[in-house]
């Protein structure tokens, strides 16, 4: 997540200061994509509270208002994203054509995806028509990436990074939605997909954390996204086969271990100055949160609801704190820079 972090700009309107209209200008030009990942983590915050929820036997109240809110973000976020394409879209070109930003791309489908899951309990046809249209885009995007990577562009071991897992492994999350909608083919198609580049893309990664250069550390926070791959794919295999077996505890513990990975990284991680690739904290532990709740009802064990209702504690703490710094950022110019 690319590159919001010392920068000088703010991607909102220039009231109430006095800041030439200029300079307001190229923030747009320099919106990143990688905003979208806000939505991933924001999305991935309602389908936790919506587990919560069900754990608790409680209304679905406040996940319909954090879906409101998600709803808001995304709206912004495409807004602005819009505009840059119609004012900026040579810019739109460089981000397809930088070996990092090319992965945010399919983060707006994901949101797509994720929101219509997130709808679920308040509209059936308003999720499939979401989750629809999301899953439909992602497709074309993982297409589109991966044609990219195997093309005549050359990338270096340097580029790779845990972000390359959005616009592939992404498919993985299809299914949650799909096989509760019925559509089981679809659903082990996008499965399917998103399993098999997960395994492909992990042994890159290691291959490329292990024995090259360490990440760029505005790039360590994505160190995060390896949680997400196993703990969706539990999510999403046992709504397929309705039942833990051993291939969905092996997808559980697997997302465990990384969490494990990370917490020996926090000392690290906390002198890593704000940026945009912060929210890479947020839809792991989110995808993390719901999976352990999904076990605990499953298995019946009191220890995992436990561990939900903690891990759900500490992914409030993280939304929180990251809304918090994120809108500093934007009040303080520290978002939206040139490259």
């Amino acid at each position: 997540m690319t590159h919001g972090s010392s920068s000088s700009g703010a991607p909102f309107s220039n009231q109430g200061s006095h800041e030439p209209i200029e300079a307001v200008s190229s923030r747009l030009e320099h919106f990143p994509n990688a905003f979208f990942a806000m939505v991933m983590g924001l999305a991935g915050f309602t389908l936790a509270a919506e587990r919560l929820e069900k754990t608790l036997g409680l209304a679905h109240q406040a996940s319909l208002a954090l879906l409101g809110l998600t709803l808001i973000v995304f709206a912004i976020l495409l807004g602005f994203y819009g505009l840059k394409a119609l004012r900026y879209p040579h810019m739109i070109k460089w981000e397809w054509n930088h070996p990092v930003r090319i992965c945010f791309f399919p983060a707006a489908s994901i949101g797509l995806i994720l929101l219509g899951t997130a709808m679920g309990p308040f509209s059936m046809s308003l999720s499939i028509g979401i989750w629809g249209v999301g899953a439909f885009l992602h497709l074309i995007g993982t297409l589109a990436v991966l044609t990219a990577w195997i093309g005549h562009r050359s990338f270096e071991p340097i580029h790779l990074n845990p972000a390359w897992f959005i616009p592939v492994v992404g498919n993985i999350i299809v299914p949650i939605a799909g096989a509760r909608f019925g559509m089981m083919e679809l659903a082990w198609f996008y499965f399917s997909v998103g399993i098999v580049f997960w395994i492909v893309l992990l042994t890159l990664v290691f291959n490329r954390l292990v024995f090259h250069n360490p990440l760029p550390e505005r790039l360590l926070p994505t160190l995060m996204i390896l949680i997400a791959p196993p703990a969706v794919g539990f999510v999403a295999y046992v709504g397929m086969v309705g039942m833990i077996d051993p291939f969905a505890r092996i997808l559980y513990y697997t997302g465990v271990i990384f969490l494990l990975i990370i917490v020996i990284q926090v000392p690290k991680l906390a002198r890593i100055g704000f940026a945009l690739s912060w929210w890479a904290y947020s839809f792991p532990l989110a995808a993390l949160t719901i999976a352990t709740f999904l076990y605990a009802e499953k298995t019946q064990s009191g220890v995992h609801e436990i561990a939900g209702m903690g891990l759900f504690a500490l992914l409030t703490l993280v939304i929180l704190g990251l809304l918090a710094r994120t809108a500093k950022a934007i009040v303080n110019h520290q978002v939206c820079k040139p490259e």
